[in-house]
This record gives C-alpha cells, structure tokens and sequence, in this order.
C-alpha cells in the first residue's frame, strides 16, 4: 500500500504530474447534480468533509486510475449516504433501475429549454 518513500497512492504531492490544463471548460449536467447532491447531502448533516475523503481514499489505487473526478464523488457520497441509512443497497437498486428505464436521453430533455 506504501510505497518507500512513505505516500499512500493516493498521496501526489510533490509528484510530477505534467502540464496542468488552465483553461475553463463547462460541466455536464450530471457533473453540476453531483456537486450540488454534495452540498445538499453534507449540508443535511449526512457526511463530514473528512468522511468523503475516507471513502475516496478507501477506493483504491484502480478507482484514482479509471475513474474521473466526478464519478468518484458520486461513489464517495453513495458510499457515505448507505453508511448513514439514508437509503439501503435494495432502495437504490430500485430506484436506479427506474431512471434507467427512463432511456438514455432523459438528461438531455429534461436539461432542455
């Protein structure tokens, strides 16, 4: 899990990472639901700043490698939201097989207007 130097492989500090992109970009739908379902979820008392780090953390090594920064939160907040009680696995097996059988343009008409 430690390398010798010490560092966690989530640990990349003073590690080189190449150029870092200073350009603004927009956020997909899903992304700004992430953000806000955060803010809304750790506002509420369910999680601690330091209880989405302990779930990012405990993803692992393959989880930083093919994952992108949002998906992580959303199964950070998942993680901490089943912990709390907030929902159980069933509860959200359910209702993820009810937005998939929405189709795969919901976002995007739902987004429309």
């Amino acid at each position: 899990m430690s390398g010798l130097d010490g560092k966690r492989w989530h640990d990349m500090g003073g590690t080189l990472a190449g150029p870092i992109p200073q350009d603004d970009h927009d956020f997909a739908l899903w992304e700004k639901r992430v953000d806000a379902l955060m803010i809304l979820a750790s506002g509420a008392g369910h999680f601690t700043v330091d209880g989405l780090r302990r779930a990012l953390e405990d993803m692992g090594e393959a989880a930083f490698e093919t994952m992108t920064y949002y998906e992580r939160w959303v199964a950070a907040i998942n993680q901490n939201l089943l912990e709390q009680g907030v929902y159980s696995i069933a509860e959200l097996g359910e209702k993820m097989e009810a937005v998939q059988a929405r189709g795969e343009t919901y976002g995007e008409a739902s987004n429309a207007g």
